[in-house]
């Protein structure tokens, strides 16, 4: 921890001069006395989260960043498969809760369709073959690239159209919990 914390003021002195901010304009800016900054980046000062947030807030950068913390270790997921109902499972996220992300390799059969019903939403995304969806009164085929998303308290159920595998993402979660497109699509005239 001290070694993290001992090279804060280097980096901190690096970030503002990247910037072409001056100890004086970051003073104003942060309403903290050019002495405490200079004693934060010289080492003087120890430093602590009251001075370490609002620092990392006006730079944009996050606290881990801006204190240069060490990774928290090997970032892959190593998912192991699980066969449920006939199809393959694959968990794409660490660590089981309400969020989920899943591959789903489903075999090509032409089962009877056994509507369900539970608490939560999905997303679920095409990768390869034809996806036949049923929710509600609604039942259509998914081409690869297609895309749907329900609430799973609406009577529904999935699986492959009987003429090969099919490949999908899904994301679920909690009840009210819906994907959120983060960026505006190509073509909508905004930046």
């Amino acid at each position: 921890m001290e070694d993290v914390l001992g090279g804060v003021g280097r980096r901190l002195r690096s970030v503002r001069s990247a910037r072409g901010v001056t100890l004086d304009q970051l003073s104003r800016m942060m309403g903290i006395s050019v002495s405490t900054l200079s004693r934060l980046e010289s080492g003087g000062r120890k430093p602590t989260l009251e001075l370490l947030l609002p620092l990392a807030r006006t730079f944009g950068l996050s606290l881990d960043d801006l204190v240069g913390a060490p990774p928290l270790g090997d970032p892959r997921v190593h998912p192991r498969p699980v066969r449920r109902n006939g199809m393959t499972v694959i968990p794409l996220t660490h660590i089981p809760g309400p969020q989920q992300a899943l591959k789903m390799i489903i075999p090509a059969a032409k089962d009877t369709p056994k509507p369900t019903r539970h608490e939560g939403h999905e997303w679920m995304h095409v990768l390869t073959g034809e996806l036949r969806l049923i929710v509600g009164d609604h039942d259509s085929v998914l081409l690869p690239g297609q895309a749907a998303e329900f609430d799973k308290r609406t009577a529904h159920w999935f699986g492959s159209t009987g003429r090969g595998p099919v490949e999908i993402l899904s994301l679920l979660g909690l009840q009210g919990q819906r994907v959120h497109v983060a960026y505006p699509s190509a073509g909508d005239g905004t930046p």
